[in-house]
């Protein structure tokens, strides 16, 4: 039986390409594994999957956009994690108003980025680690897994402290970090397990968590009352009038907070979680464009809560001195007066000093309310980084253990960097961890965002749905423009350490780094048409992965070899 499967599979490989759609030569990179071995169905999360209304034949249906709204929401989340709260708070009391659009211009890439991941997993019915596994060669494939694991390590962190600071907050300092931390790891465990008791359950749970933070930095926003004008003015204005090294700086990291790389991986596996027959071509392109406009509205959600709290610190705090906030905790009876030492320095501030500072000028309930904000932040975004570092985990290694089982480990690699810095590190000295925490996440951007394009242009993967030229080039650029922006944020951390040893530390990693990135981009350039890099040095194809690529993970073996 498996020899003739394996003939059939020859054959329909030498019959011409269907629908007139002529097959990359380069569509393969390596083989993939073998799809006779694909016996039985593997659920990675998603075991029931929504049903989309089929009797609706308007050109845009409510119906079904509300069908296909979940998924969008979820990757919005780590739009709105501790880290890109942080930075918007940051960027507020350095800039103003001034840096507005480079966070809406960062949406917007950010936006487009997402569409792509979308459009993978909802045309080849694989997210974007599935597909990595069965293009890239073993050792490239594992370098991969590792630098996604690691900016997933790194986001984690950021959201587990996230929490731990507002539990600390919301308890007045009797629950110290570590506390904090382990109260998050146990409650991250039972809420992922909402799904059990159904799907849109879950994406409601987190419907709810976004609308906590929409209400408690609305209340804010509403309260500081910023100046509309110049919010406006920061907003669609594209320059940043008396602006230094600093500012330069904080709008690199707005960048660097809200373009993820395990957000592309993340969201090419939700889009998984419809009902949608991909041998119909209709059905298809109709989710593409219903996932883009819920992508769209979620975003912009997310994009104005952000706006919420960089108007809220830029009105309030925007060129504040360190002895102007001493005297106003001081006079207010403030506890947390020793946080700002006497002196004329510009005020510095994270997700901590924050909510004290709000204490100290618009009383006590504006401080509990923005810890409630932050704890929604810090737990959603943590329950989506743990989806993520299991799709991640499970598309890179192929990985078929029980659900607790990988939930174990794919927690357990992401926590214990965690718990061990909320031991040895006190609440109010965390900033330098942070900057260390973006720039390692900078740093994998290009893991994520040059395989999506790479694979989004085959069209022996997409079909007739693989990336147009416009696309192609303008994706080339923004992916381009991003991961400089980004170098440039790892450069200037690494310059102002101040050690020799470090920096010839970093000169080798960089080699190594630069080395892996490079493969990358030649694999991606050829796919994007660029023929003269396509030399005879290349691995040697695989004759079935156009065949297995366009064929689902839960597809049986005889679906495929009637395909």
């Amino acid at each position: 039986m498996k020899a003739e499967q394996e003939g059939d599979l020859l054959e329909e490989e030498d019959a011409p390409p269907e629908n007139g759609v002529q097959t990359n030569q380069y569509s393969s990179i390596s083989p993939p594994a073998s799809p006779v071995a694909q016996d039985e169905p593997f659920s990675t999360y998603f075991e029931d999957k929504v049903a989309i209304p089929d009797n609706v034949s308007q050109v845009f249906s409510f119906r079904k956009l509300w069908a296909f709204t979940g998924p969008g929401f979820l990757m919005s989340i780590a739009y709105l994690d501790p880290g890109n709260i942080e930075s918007d708070l940051q960027s507020g009391a350095k800039a103003g108003f001034k840096l507005l659009w480079i966070l809406l211009g960062a949406t917007i890439i950010g936006l487009l980025l997402q569409r792509l991941a979308a459009r993978l997993g909802v045309v080849t019915g694989m997210h974007l680690a599935e597909v990595c596994n069965r293009q890239y060669p073993t050792v490239p494939r594992v370098i991969l897994w590792l630098m996604v694991e690691l900016a997933i390590i790194g986001s984690d962190m950021q959201e587990v402290i996230g929490c731990a600071i507002a539990l600390n907050l919301l308890s007045v300092g009797r629950i110290p970090l570590w506390g904090g931390v382990l109260i998050t790891i146990t409650d991250t465990f039972v809420f992922l397990f909402l799904d059990k008791y159904g799907l849109r359950k879950l994406e409601a749970f987190f419907g709810f968590l976004i609308t906590v933070m929409a209400l408690s930095f609305g209340y804010e926003y509403v309260m500081v009352k910023p100046n509309q004008a110049e919010l406006l003015k920061g907003m669609f204005v594209p320059y940043c009038a008396d602006c230094g090294p600093v500012q330069l700086e904080q709008a690199v990291g707005i960048v660097g907070a809200v373009i993820m790389p395990h957000n592309i991986y993340l969201h090419s596996a939700l889009v998984k979680s419809r009902d949608i027959d991909r041998k119909n071509k209709n059905e298809v392109k109709e989710a593409n464009k219903y996932y883009f406009i819920e992508s769209t509205v979620a975003l912009f959600i997310s994009f104005l809560i952000n706006v919420f709290v960089v108007a809220v610190f830029a009105q309030a705090f925007f060129n504040k001195t360190n002895i102007e906030m001493n005297s106003q905790c001081n006079a207010t009876g403030s506890p947390h007066t020793d946080l700002f030492p006497l002196n004329n320095d510009t005020l510095q501030v994270d997700i901590y000093k924050g909510g004290v500072v709000l204490g100290c000028f618009f009383g006590p309930a504006a401080l509990y309310i923005w810890a409630i904000g932050i704890l929604a932040a810090g737990q959603s975004s943590t329950m989506t980084g743990t989806y993520s570092g299991q799709f991640v985990m499970e598309g890179f290694l192929n990985l078929r253990w029980s659900r607790f089982a990988r939930v174990l480990l794919t927690r357990s690699i992401a926590i214990t960097p965690t718990l061990l810095v909320a031991i040895f590190q006190d609440v109010e000295h965390l900033t330098g961890m942070n900057d260390f925490l973006n720039v390692l996440q900078s740093m994998q951007l290009p893991f994520a965002l040059i395989p999506i394009l790479t694979f989004t242009s085959l069209t022996s993967i997409m079909n007739d749905f693989a990336n147009g030229m416009v696309w192609k080039i303008s994706g080339g650029v923004v992916i381009l423009v991003v991961c400089a922006i980004n170098m440039y944020f790892v450069v200037v951390y690494v310059t102002a350490l101040n050690s020799v040893l470090l920096y010839v530390l970093s000169a080798l990693l960089s080699i190594a780094y630069l080395c892996f990135v490079g493969y990358l981009a030649w694999h991606c350039l050829v796919s994007l048409g660029v023929s003269w890099l396509d030399f005879g040095s290349r691995m040697q194809l695989s004759r079935h992965t156009d065949i297995y690529l366009l064929t689902d993970m839960d597809t049986d073996t005889d679906t495929l070899v009637e395909r």
